[in-house]
């Protein structure tokens, strides 16, 4: 069981973490024809849309109710009535997904009321259009927080309860999936199609890989044009199973069981051999169905990946730099492989499953913190996204981008990471960059009595014994 720790600084340092809101707003980027909404001020949503362009390079619809200094003081619900109005009016979204931010939870206002009276109010302006509320103040908590509160708020307003709770009442081929923020669009297409080959029906909530994949619409669609519909979120109520791929999404598979009493099931993470072949069995549980020839063959590609791989794995020394389902999903990888994780800093202390990194301690922390564990555990590999690359210059480590942002690499969204092939991916890429920079031995290094230094009286410690 790892221990986990927290740095006392009192600033943070080249920081790891992106903010709530932010993945509240990942999340609702994945449903179609939706509109994320920051309530506060404009420089809130700026930063979080320059991370998520440079890092998609996509067109971005994100929002904000501009609060200025008035509204501060006074209050924001006219500046959130004037937002929801103004976009129903220009844009038609089918969804708009409420973020609020440090600005005005700080000022402590009723935003469950200040909506229910808007809805009340404008209930003829606003048909049509579904309003969320995900409470995200960036003054704590992180990307993984605020996507999991908003896939919990998109079950919790929008699924209706099933006709019945018997099996018969199911759909027997319908299956949610409740993918994690650092999940990439790659990583969805293919549970996707590994749910598609056993015969069943994939819901995915959210799904990135319909609104951010890179493809280009023939005219300009001011809301997100892909994901999941808004009317397939409301019809999971009768799914046959419910898979929730991290446990930051758990709240809301338990949402779901509570409102249409489908079961459910938690995966900590996809990214091993192990996790790969329980999530396969269970679709085979699920389906009725024998595992597919193609599946079979994808496991043993992996199987030979890492027969060829492990040699360089062997004796490395690793940190990592991650949310916490994120680094327990990489730790677990490179342990697996027969590698050492010597330092693993992560975002947040409040989930469970950092008590379950294959690692002694855990640091929650920055880059700074991040960069100092590594200098001193003397790593072969730095792990952590783009803005882990001046510690990777200082310390003459090699970096391997993952998660968010990634904005100095292209296709980084296209990069598999879970499941056999994605697993078999990872492999290569991280075995790649070992042979790329491995340290060459010499025959001075590999003198056994270089090290032994001379006696007092001028002998070599090999001529004294």
């Amino acid at each position: 069981m790892a221990v986990v720790t927290a740095t006392q600084k009192a600033a943070s340092v080249n920081p790891l973490k992106s903010s709530q809101p932010l993945g509240a707003a990942l999340a609702f980027l994945g449903v179609a024809e939706a509109m994320p909404l920051f309530h506060g001020s404009q420089g809130c949503t700026s930063f979080a849309l320059v991370l998520f362009v440079r890092h998609f390079k996509e067109t971005i619809p994100l929002q904000t109710t501009a609060m200025d200094e008035v509204a501060t003081i006074l209050g924001g619900a006219d500046h959130l009535e004037e937002a929801l109005l103004n976009l129903k009016n220009r844009t038609r979204p089918k969804l708009i997904g409420v973020c609020t931010t440090a600005l005005v939870e700080t000022r402590g206002e009723d935003f469950w009321g200040d909506i229910t009276l808007i809805k009340q109010k404008r209930a003829q302006e606003l048909a049509g259009t579904d309003v969320l509320l995900v409470h995200t103040p960036e003054f704590e908590g992180a990307i993984e927080e605020g996507y999991g509160k908003a896939v919990a708020a998109l079950v919790d307003g929008l699924v209706q309860p099933a006709a019945g709770t018997d099996a018969a009442d199911r759909s027997a081929s319908k299956v949610a999936i409740l993918p994690g923020w650092h999940h990439t669009v790659a990583d969805i297409d293919l549970i996707r199609d590994t749910v598609e080959s056993f015969g069943l029906e994939p819901v995915i909530v959210p799904d990135i890989s319909g609104s951010l994949d890179g493809t280009v619409p023939g005219r300009w669609i001011p809301t997100t044009y892909g994901g999941t519909p808004v009317e397939a979120i409301r019809g999971l109520g009768d799914a046959a199973h419910c898979i929730a791929i991290g446990r930051h999404v758990r709240k809301a598979a338990e949402r779901l069981s509570a409102i249409g009493g489908v079961p459910f099931t938690v995966f900590d993470t996809l990214g091993s051999l192990e996790a790969a072949d329980r999530f396969v069995a269970l679709l085979a549980t699920i389906s009725g169905r024998p595992v597919p020839a193609k599946l079979r063959r994808g496991r043993s590609r992996l199987q030979d990946a890492m027969l060829d791989g492990h040699f360089h794995f062997g004796g490395r020394r690793v940190a990592i730099a991650a949310e916490p389902d994120h680094l327990y999903q990489l730790a677990t990888f490179f342990g697996g492989m027969g590698a050492e994780v010597v330092a693993a800093v992560t975002t947040t202390g409040h989930s469970s499953i950092l008590e379950a990194v294959p690692v002694e301690t855990v640091t929650v922390g920055d880059l700074d913190d991040f960069e100092t564990l590594a200098g001193q555990a003397g790593c072969d590999l730095l792990v952590t996204h783009s803005h882990g690359r001046q510690a990777s210059e200082r310390l003459g480590v090699p970096l391997m981008r993952v998660g968010f942002p990634i904005f100095d690499r292209l296709g980084s969204q296209h990069r598999r990471t879970i499941l056999y092939d994605g697993v078999r991916d990872q492999i290569i890429e991280a075995a790649n960059i070992f042979q790329a920079h491995q340290r060459l031995h010499t025959p001075e290094s590999l003198d056994p009595f270089r090290d032994r230094g001379e006696t007092h009286d001028g002998h070599s410690q090999v001529a004294h014994h």
